[in-house]
């Protein structure tokens, strides 16, 4: 474009935080929003994919991998039968053959946060948003008074944002979070994300995460699937009882379970499934889970929110107008965030659901034809998140 904009970020999440920095590199004049008063992440762990870390390559961020741990497969089993129910290897790949990186949210937060801090991008917190009307941004009592007209706002607010239309809806799952020390001597592989289902109403997944600011041991995050509505019970039954219901399911995990000893070191994380049919209008862009979210069973979330980010930046070099750049976007990014979707609207029943006969479905199938070529195959391209080859238009 020929002229640098006013652009208003609403949210530092990983989304907003990227795309701040994309643009203020630009030239734009950027201004970070945000409804805490100290920005901070929220949850344990996440995976970043060959996709996203493509994006903090570009950004300038690839020591995001000094701290991560690099995850080579996914695997899980089902209790008691002990059939495999999950089995990826990046390796599969062949010559494309990365890896995924765990980390914890906190470090890939840091890493973003504090590279915008280093290069004075504008930020005002403690400003809750309630909506955006044209080019201002409206905060909630106490936020102070609107702010602009910005010639863009973006809102990367998440699922709930109140910058989006009703879309979509919440999932009956959720899970509980919590990261852990890492257990050398319990015989958990440390390049492997590990999980153990009873059909798919109950799950325990472990993932290594590298290393934490603050902690000197490696980290791992350790995550129990659980139905929204039954919240209040699990912590009204209290931590023994949960304890006993998870070493029944798995007992390997009696280390990581002996260090939690309050129910507030879990943080809960609700999932919604939800697709804006347009992520654009006029001097608006929904970026992440602003546009789209689903549960985290493709490990995508994060990665496709950096990827909008980058695609937004580069729609806003390639077009000639803000209109022409916002069409452009949702052109460069409609494709991916639609598959994903899809997929994964098919695959999450079938690993968090109350259902009985698609966990025996994922058992055969998996158990069967998890080794056959090109099963391996599809099964990586598809989690590394490069099935529909998202970083080539962008050039990445």
């Amino acid at each position: 474009m020929g002229r640098g904009l006013d652009v208003a970020v609403a949210g530092c999440g990983p989304a907003g935080l990227a795309v701040a920095l994309l643009l203020h590199r630009d030239g734009h004049r950027v201004t970070l929003f945000e409804r805490f008063e100290t920005p901070r992440p929220l949850g344990s762990g996440l995976m970043i994919q060959p996709t996203g870390q493509a994006v903090l390559d570009a950004l300038g961020l690839g020591r995001i991998r000094d701290i991560g741990a690099p995850i080579e497969r996914l695997i899980g089993h089902a209790v008691p039968s002990g059939r495999t129910a999950l089995s990826v290897r990046y390796a599969a790949l062949g010559r494309r053959a990365g890896t995924g990186l765990g980390v914890h949210r906190a470090s890939l937060f840091n890493l973003l946060f504090e590279t915008v801090q280093a290069e004075a991008i504008p930020m005002e917190t403690g400003r809750a948003i309630a909506a955006c009307e044209g080019g201002r941004l409206v905060f909630e009592d106490g936020g102070g008074a609107a702010a602009g007209p910005f010639d863009l706002v973006i809102d990367a607010l998440g699922w709930n944002s109140p910058l989006t239309p009703p879309a979509g809806q919440a999932l009956a799952y959720g899970a509980l979070w919590a990261s852990l020390d890492w257990p050398d001597d319990a015989g958990f592989d440390p390049r492997a994300l590990q999980q153990r289902y009873r059909a798919a109403s109950a799950m325990a997944g472990v993932m290594p995460i590298g290393r934490v600011v603050g902690r000197d041991r490696l980290q791992a995050a350790y995550f129990w699937s659980l139905r929204a509505d039954r919240l209040d019970a699990w912590r009204a039954a209290g931590l023994d009882a949960w304890k006993a219901e998870a070493l029944a399911l798995w007992p390997q995990t009696e280390p990581l379970l002996d260090q939690i000893n309050d129910a507030e070191q879990f943080t809960f994380s609700r999932y919604a499934h939800r697709t804006l049919n347009n992520p654009v209008a006029s001097g608006l862009a929904h970026i992440g889970d602003a546009w789209h979210s689903t549960s985290p069973q493709l490990g995508q979330g994060a990665n496709m929110a950096l990827l909008d980010a980058y695609a937004l930046a580069m729609a806003l070099r390639r077009a000639p107008d803000l209109a022409d750049a916002l069409d452009l976007y949702a052109r460069l990014r409609g494709g991916h965030v639609r598959l994903y979707q899809a997929i994964s609207q098919v695959f999450t029943p079938a690993y968090q659901s109350d259902g009985r006969a698609l966990p025996w479905l994922r058992d055969a199938m998996v158990g069967t034809f998890a080794w056959l070529w090109p099963v391996p195959l599809i099964q990586a391209v598809m989690v590394s998140g490069i099935l529909g080859s998202p970083l080539t238009p962008l050039g990445l």
